[in-house]
């Protein structure tokens, strides 16, 4: 239970940092409104299993944001961009408070940057299919957040493979003698395949075909690097959850 929650609430402050980078002045206040709806959504699901699953009062951490999130789609609906960044912004603090706070074993780096890597991911997903209602959005606000959800992606390279070096995982004869079963074989090569290696392409391929430009084909792709990097950041945390209790780290 407590990794669903924590899914729930990296995911949520991913898409809500995502709206606070996204340009109000290129993309339509619907956009905003209806993506702060589905933070109200995630940000409800995890407060009410934080409320039954986990000791504390936590739980009003995701409980608040889903309020914020409700109160920015009211703020979005009468276009007032000003008003509705900020309440963008406060739900990806409470967010991150929460996926920080939470006992989920990994490092809080760690999860945040998994947060933005699927975060920023949707919501480029979003914003393209976005543009079958306004097709006369320009595309640099698609670029731009293709462009982020990459840089997320580097900078979480950059941190597993540091995290790697210092485990031994990197280094030959280390971290080799207890083997290692099937399963988490299995669950490693799909985080590999799909979260560390798979996704950068994907968001390299749709970058590419926005300068012909093809905003349904390069939605199309981000489909699929949305479940390579869903996929690649549950792995990712079911490796971290069995590491964490075997009294790893």
């Amino acid at each position: 239970m407590t990794l669903l929650i924590d899914f729930l609430c990296r995911f949520g402050w991913g898409l809500s940092l995502a709206l606070v980078l996204t340009p109000a002045a290129l993309v339509p206040g619907g956009f905003f409104r209806v993506n702060l709806l589905v933070i109200l959504g995630l940000s409800t699901f995890a407060a009410l299993l934080a409320r039954t699953a986990i000791a504390g009062q936590l739980w009003l951490l995701p409980a608040v944001a889903a309020i914020a999130a409700w109160m920015g789609s009211i703020v979005w609906l009468a276009e007032r961009k000003r008003a509705g960044v900020i309440f963008c912004l406060a739900c990806a603090l409470l967010l991150a408070a929460a996926t920080v706070l939470l006992p989920a074993g990994s490092p809080a780096a760690t999860r945040l940057l998994s947060g933005l890597v699927v975060g920023l991911t949707v919501h480029a997903m979003l914003l393209g299919h976005w543009y079958l209602n306004a097709p006369g959005m320009r595309v640099d606000a698609l670029r731009r957040l293709i462009d982020w959800a990459l840089s997320a992606w580097a900078a979480q390279v950059a941190l597993t493979a540091a995290e790697a070096i210092l485990a031994g995982g990197l280094v030959p004869g280390r971290g080799s003698e207890a083997g290692i079963d099937s399963a988490t074989l299995a669950l490693v090569s799909l985080r590999w395949l799909a979260g560390l290696v798979g996704l950068p392409i994907l968001l390299w391929m749709s970058r590419k075909t926005l300068d012909i430009p093809n905003t349904q084909s390069a939605t199309g792709i981000l489909y699929v690097a949305c479940i390579a990097a869903i996929v690649g950041e549950l792995t990712a945390q079911l490796l971290q959850a069995a590491s964490f209790a075997a009294g790893g780290f």
